[in-house]
């Protein structure tokens, strides 16, 4: 296990709470950002993929920004995603949020076109890392199932030799042990911080030198990633692993973000927590139904929600 990374241990990709018009409910998020520091998560990753970033404007991304501390919320905790296909854009949302004191940014490689050369990615986060200067720590999200753009070994290599200490880390959410394992192989020698989208894979993860997990899922297993964390290197962790992964494979028999929703809603007894802008849509009762019963088999009681 990494020691001493800056998002060591369990990051949930926070789920964005909104009004029955679309808008960003701040008091019920910042709710559950309670709960979930107080349930087994070291940090909290805003505004990604969970988090439906991609569906909010960049005002609304700095409102939610600043309402999240405005409220209580510490920002050396919150792992704020900036990623946008705008260069400028990236850059306004990495400065305002180390302005803000949020120690580190999480970003995608700029993700409309395709097929872009590594020259090019590497041309975009040299712009980025210039642009913000080092006042906030970049970590890169490496989703090509949703971005369709990797980062290879290659181009990590070649950020890290070029700027050396603007680049700390990544989030592997490939689902690939091997590609995350190459990550780590590569580059943890030098304080690069890998984390893990799939919790099926933390323990795996920390035994050979990775920093933690950045997960979806964690909304509503960070107390059982928690224990995973806590005794990785022993039986205890590993029969943790076993019912986190059963819980990531529950989770994820259903559409994500709204079975996520789904599920912090039955939680809460509050269904506000079920709206949720179009494209996505809530589940329909008979998924919600199997869903709840994969998650039940699991044997997990959530705590008391906030």
């Amino acid at each position: 296990m990494m020691e001493g990374a800056l998002y060591a241990g369990v990051n949930a990709a926070v789920l964005t709470a909104m009004h029955a018009d679309f808008s960003i409910d701040l008091d019920r998020m910042t709710a559950h950002c309670r709960w979930l520091l107080a349930n087994g998560c070291n940090g909290l990753a805003i505004l990604g993929t969970t988090g439906e970033a991609n569906s909010l404007g960049v005002s609304e991304r700095i409102a939610m920004l600043e309402g999240l501390i405005e409220r209580g919320i510490p920002a050396a905790r919150l792992l704020p995603g900036v990623s946008t296909p705008a260069l400028t854009d990236t850059v306004l949302l990495a400065r305002h949020a180390a302005g803000l004191g949020c120690p580190g940014v999480l970003a995608l490689p700029p993700f409309f076109y395709k097929n872009p050369s590594e020259d090019g990615l590497f041309a975009w986060f040299s712009e980025v890392i210039q642009r913000t200067g080092s006042a906030t720590q970049i970590f890169l999200y490496h989703f090509p199932a949703q971005s369709a753009v990797p980062f290879t070994v290659g181009l990590v290599g070649q950020l890290l030799r070029a700027y050396p200490g603007a680049i700390k880390g990544i989030k592997d959410s490939s689902g690939d042990f091997a590609n995350t394992r190459a990550y780590v192989e590569h580059f943890s020698h030098e304080g690069f911080e890998v984390y893990c989208g799939d919790d099926g894979h933390l323990q795996q993860l920390l035994q050979i030198g990775g920093a933690g997990s950045i997960s979806a899922a964690s909304n509503v297993t960070s107390a059982v990633n928690a224990r995973v964390y806590a005794d990785w290197d022993s039986a205890a962790g590993t029969a943790a692993q076993d019912t986190l992964t059963a819980l990531r494979r529950a989770v994820t028999s259903a559409a994500l973000i709204p079975g996520l929703k789904a599920l912090v809603a039955r939680h809460t007894g509050d269904d506000a927590w079920l709206n949720i802008r179009p494209p996505h849509l809530h589940l329909s009762d008979e998924a919600a139904a199997k869903l709840f019963a994969a998650f039940d088999a699991c044997g997990v009681r959530l705590a008391a929600a906030a």
